[in-house]
């Protein structure tokens, strides 16, 4: 049996549809239609209904789903396993954050990469939380920790948040009742969990900011052109020199920092290589990071 067809036979019964499935493997839809056809010759039983819309698994395909996601569950291990079996340092390194912390890593690359020439770095910018088991990254860094028994962690800092806006519109003292008459911009419904969020909801009496976006970089060029104040992350806000800080970094909102890997990539030799390079940078920038450093 053929560990392609099978592999094409998972995708197929998590999608439904040849086309999903093709662009998935970037193959063709013949492609995908033979390889089933091959798997159900080799075993002798009908995988699938031909539905109109959509593939559905056959009671055959049910028994077979169980056992296809355990070779799968094998073939991933054998996978991440295999990065630390050539012990060498050479290679990509695949890194998940969410837009504001992938840019902090950016400004910083020529530090993650002393010492490091020979690691490919991959920043992948995204809210959501990248799977470590199938190797959709190699580390990722957020402010929370998934209760997953795979995952090995580490924290690496605890970020601060302020408000910001452009000097022209900021008012004299940071007082709450000066703060509710300005214009303010945040993060949509969808995004509502960011840090700050609640507290800008709170200060507004439930009311909604003017300008809602889902992603912390347009929230920091809005700011910027002085359409409205928010609250951005420290080392975010204190880099940027035409933002204004609005008085201290707020208390009630911070938000730890923690570096995961999964327990099978911890100990390959570039992946350990530059996890204790974003140790050192975090401890190296841990004033920027708490919001205490002077303003650049």
């Amino acid at each position: 049996m053929n560990w392609d067809d099978l592999h094409v036979f998972l995708s197929l019964a998590r999608s439904g549809k040849l086309t999903n499935v093709a662009k998935q493997l970037d193959v063709s839809h013949p492609t995908v239609a033979r390889r089933i056809k091959a798997l159900e010759e080799s075993i002798g039983a009908r995988l699938f209904d031909r539905l109109p819309d959509r593939y559905a698994l056959t009671a055959a395909g049910e028994d077979l789903l169980a056992d296809a996601e355990t070779m799968e569950l094998a073939a991933q291990s054998i996978e991440r396993r295999s990065v630390g079996l050539g012990d060498t340092s050479r290679g990509p390194v695949r890194l998940s954050a969410g837009e504001s912390m992938t840019a902090f890593l950016a400004s910083h690359l020529p530090r993650l990469r002393t010492n490091l020439l020979c690691v490919e770095y991959e920043l992948v910018a995204s809210h959501m939380l990248a799977n470590l088991s199938r190797r959709e990254a190699d580390l990722l860094i957020r402010d929370q920790v998934p209760d997953l028994a795979s995952l090995v962690t580490r924290k690496l800092g605890r970020a601060a948040y302020a408000v910001y806006s452009h000097p022209d519109l900021a008012p004299a003292r940071p007082a709450r009742d000066q703060l509710r008459r300005l214009p303010w911009l945040g993060f949509d419904d969808d995004h509502a969990y960011m840090p700050g969020q609640s507290w800008i909801r709170a200060l507004l009496d439930g009311a909604k900011p003017v300008v809602r976006v889902n992603d912390w970089m347009v929230l920091r060029e809005a700011a910027r052109t002085g359409t409205g104040a928010t609250i951005l992350p420290c080392y975010l806000g204190d880099t940027d020199p035409i933002l204004h800080r609005i008085g201290k970094p707020l208390a009630e909102i911070a938000a730890d920092q923690w570096l995961l890997v999964h327990r099978d990539l911890r100990n390959s030799p570039r992946v350990r290589g530059v996890m204790d390079a974003l140790v050192a940078l975090f401890q190296e920038q841990r004033a920027l990071i708490e919001g205490r450093a002077p303003r650049r």
